[in-house]
């Protein structure tokens, strides 16, 4: 294995200018170090990031966790916060809580093992008001961000969010103004702050147009396609007399659809569908489905901002972002 004082013979100075020119220390000249790190490259040294970990208390490695890496909804937010990281020096590590606390407890505990310098969770939501798991994290003293709303169990934790009782507001205002008066909701669980917050959006647009909320335009549809194929099924048997829907996210929202169409409706003439998300599936469904964007990329960067306020030893709180309500094929006026 080659050390640093074997580049350091062959350059001719000392274990210490190798060893702040490969760190990009400044008091070495840009020469002295493009020739060093020329020399690194050329026999294959590799940095032990162990044992510079146990020098400086720092492993510069962030751990994410994710409820699953098949959820559309957080590729460019994990792309924006491994941009960064890199740019930082900093490594990744990534894991997926498949939305079992058991599971997302075990993750992070692993995590800590690995004694990484901060930590960016999108927390598996559940209706208890405390989590084992997180008293564990602040007694660790832990650099956390939340990656979503907060529940009383992450409550300590700063967060990034979006805005999701404005946008979906906004979303139903824009089923009311094409003439829609029964729109069905097909809303997230019910312990999930993001959907409590997208159910009083929906809420709050029907009651400023003087609408009461019917009980049997309300759906539970959870959250992903299956789901939201099994809402539609329902829909369909209960025939509440919906002229548009309003779903949960897109994943939902294209579960619907594709049930619906399969049983010979057409979208938007026989009822019209809104998600929530703007997944890259939602532009190139087979009707292109109106939905809410979510800051996806800006979510990640604010993220990371949160974590560098805190890794400097300062506090830092919510970080709420505007969402925007795009509008495609899949919304229009009742027939």
């Amino acid at each position: 294995m080659v050390r640093l004082k074997d580049i350091a013979a062959t350059a001719g100075v000392s274990v210490m200018t190798v060893s702040k020119a490969l760190r990009d220390e400044p008091d070495i000249s840009a020469k002295t170090k493009a020739r060093i790190k020329t020399l690194a490259a050329e026999v294959g040294y590799m940095p032990n990031h162990s044992a510079r970990g146990l020098r400086t208390r720092k492993t510069h490695q962030f751990g994410l966790l994710i409820s699953s890496l098949t959820n559309p909804v957080y590729t460019r937010t994990f792309m924006a916060i491994e941009e960064q990281a890199h740019e930082m020096g900093y490594e990744i590590i990534l894991a997926q809580t498949l939305n079992n606390p058991a599971r997302e407890a075990a993750c992070i505990r692993r995590l800590l093992a690995r004694q990484v310098d901060g930590l960016f969770i999108r927390p598996v939501y559940r209706p208890d008001p405390s989590a084992v798991i997180y008293d564990e994290l602040k007694k660790h003293k832990m650099p956390t961000v939340i990656l979503g709303h907060r529940a009383l169990f992450c409550s300590d934790f700063p967060n990034v969010e979006t805005d999701d009782l404005a946008a979906t507001e906004a979303a139903t205002q824009h089923l009311l103004e094409l003439g829609h008066k029964r729109i069905a909701c097909f809303a997230g669980p019910t312990f999930a702050p993001w959907a409590q917050e997208r159910f009083e959006g929906y809420r709050r647009a029907l009651m400023e147009q003087q609408i009461e909320v019917d009980e049997k335009l309300i759906f539970h549809s959870g959250s992903t396609i299956e789901e939201g194929k099994a809402a539609a099924l329902q829909l369909i048997d209960e025939r509440p007399g919906a002229t548009a829907i309003l779903a949960a996210n897109d994943l939902v929202a294209i579960g619907a659809a594709t049930t619906l169409l399969d049983q010979g409706m057409k979208i938007p003439e026989d009822i019209s569908m809104v998600g929530f998300g703007n997944t890259l599936t939602a532009e190139h469904f087979r009707v292109p489905l109106t939905t809410v964007s979510q800051p996806k990329y800006r979510r990640g960067i604010s993220a990371m901002e949160s974590m560098n306020t805190l890794l400097a030893g300062e506090s830092v709180g919510t970080k709420r972002l505007a969402a925007e309500l795009v509008i495609r094929k899949s919304t229009a006026a009742p027939a």
